[in-house]
């Protein structure tokens, strides 16, 4: 780099050099000045003008300094990225100073273009989309993965989103991506049959970022394991029904060998538990297949409520809990009763199920003018918080031999699940080891009726 100065001490301290060279280009000025100050004295005492001679030594010396920043101006607007021009005093200091500026800007800069390089690079080996758009809905970048999955095209750059994926379910999303954490399952546009998962940021404002990728696999296997889960709960419910009812006929005979009916007993026990199981897995199965059948029944809450608080103290005859019902909202629910009546049983059941003897269970239906709280609170054996994340998938068990020995299926959760989502709604649970837990089903605001 070219340095009008030498500058050693650059190197050891900045802050240093910056007011030592400032003061030291000073004094260069300021030795001309008194240069051209001392001439005129000895020109303006031999000549008798001594005042003019001064006055011509500040002309001078201003010139020299109108020329500095000529020179300085001149580099600043046509040439600023060439080694700027060889100046002394207070113009040399603002000169170095400005270079070095630029400089390490430059560096920065080169340091940010290969590092979003890098990440474009990056972007474009990915096998996922990637699709950037701006605040105003409009398309700025997409990687090859994305001309693939989406069917983007060269001229697309510039047109809303919107315009080239068209499908209500992604404009629903679009417009409302908070409400779907996990992103949108939908046909590709490009390949039929073809599934992509799609997932929406936004990012610096209205901006956003949108990610996808193919799920055909994924999508084909769930719909096979859905269709094996469906047919063969199918399958298994008529030879179920003819076993139970041969074992009922033998077990109801009053000659029967007492060992015999022991081993009956024990078979109606686990037939009556596998009919159960096939019984979860089939509303499963149609709860998953009516994901589109409108949910817009009004439901008398009190009513529903004092149902299930009755049918709470007849299962628990055999548990002794002390029941409570605690209705403190006018409030009456949209949706179905079926599935709302199912998914609320369950919770109670499970309640009644995992309290020791004696407790103390109370059903509630609350609001606070923007949701609605079904809830479960008991003082049973609780759940260690490692097991909460995965409470509602399928068949996951805290205990298995506590859930064998009370005959739960590993659905009932996963049923409460998928029948809040189907009403927007979603569940929270509160549990601590041997301090109880609260389940409760939370419904937005727009699934509250407020009756007159």
């Amino acid at each position: 780099m070219y340095e009008p100065y030498p500058v050693p001490e650059l190197a050891r301290d900045h802050k240093k050099f910056r007011y030592s060279s400032l003061w030291a280009f000073s004094k260069q000025d300021l030795r001309l000045l008194t240069f051209f100050i001392v001439i005129a004295v000895f020109i303006g005492l031999g000549t008798g003008y001594f005042w003019s001679c001064i006055l011509c030594a500040f002309a001078v010396f201003c010139i020299i300094q109108l020329r500095s920043l000529y020179l300085v101006n001149d580099w600043i607007s046509n040439r600023p990225y060439d080694v700027p021009p060889n100046l002394g005093g207070i113009w040399g200091a603002l000169l170095f100073n400005v270079y070095r500026a630029q400089r390490q800007e430059r560096i920065v800069q080169a340091e940010m273009v290969g590092l979003i390089d890098r990440a474009q690079s990056s972007l474009v080996a990915l096998a996922e989309a990637v699709v950037l758009i701006d605040d105003n809905n409009q398309i700025e970048w997409w990687n090859p993965a994305a001309e693939n999955l989406l069917g983007f095209q060269l001229h697309d750059r510039g047109r809303n989103i919107l315009s080239i994926l068209r499908q209500p379910s992604f404009i629903e999303y679009f417009n409302h991506i908070d409400e779907s954490p996990d992103g949108l399952k939908m046909k590709s546009s490009v390949h039929e049959e073809h599934y992509v998962q799609v997932k929406m940021t936004r990012f610096g404002g209205e901006s956003r970022l949108l990610v996808a990728y193919d799920v055909t696999r994924m999508h084909n296997l769930e719909q096979m394991r859905k269709d094996f889960v469906d047919n063969i709960s199918h399958e298994l419910r008529t030879p179920l029904t003819v076993l139970s009812g041969y074992i009922e006929t033998f077990t109801d005979q009053e000659d029967i060998n007492p060992r015999w009916k022991r081993a009956f007993d024990q078979m109606q026990s686990q037939t009556r538990r596998m009919n159960a199981l096939v019984n979860d897995l089939l509303l499963l199965s149609r709860l998953e297949n009516e994901k589109s059948i409108a949910k817009n029944q009004i439901i008398e809450m009190p009513s529903l409520m004092n149902q299930l608080f009755d049918d709470a103290q007849a299962y628990n005859v055999d548990y002794g809990h002390t029941l409570n019902l605690d209705i403190d909202s006018h409030c009456e629910l949209i949706g179905s009763d079926m599935e709302l009546a199912s998914a609320f049983s369950n919770l109670i059941t499970n309640a009644i199920k995992y309290t020791p003897k004696g407790g103390t269970i109370t059903i509630g239906w609350h609001d606070d003018g923007t949701h609605g709280y079904f809830t479960v609170e008991d003082t049973g054996i609780g759940i260690d918080p490692k097991h909460l994340p995965r409470l509602t998938e399928r068949f996951y068990r805290v205990d298995s031999a506590r859930s064998r020995a009370t005959g739960g299926t590993g659905l009932g959760l996963a049923i409460v699940k998928h029948v809040l989502m189907q009403h927007n709604a979603y569940l929270e649970v509160e549990s601590k080891e041997n301090q109880g837990s609260i389940f409760k089903a939370v419904f937005p605001k727009e699934r509250l009726f407020h009756s007159n």
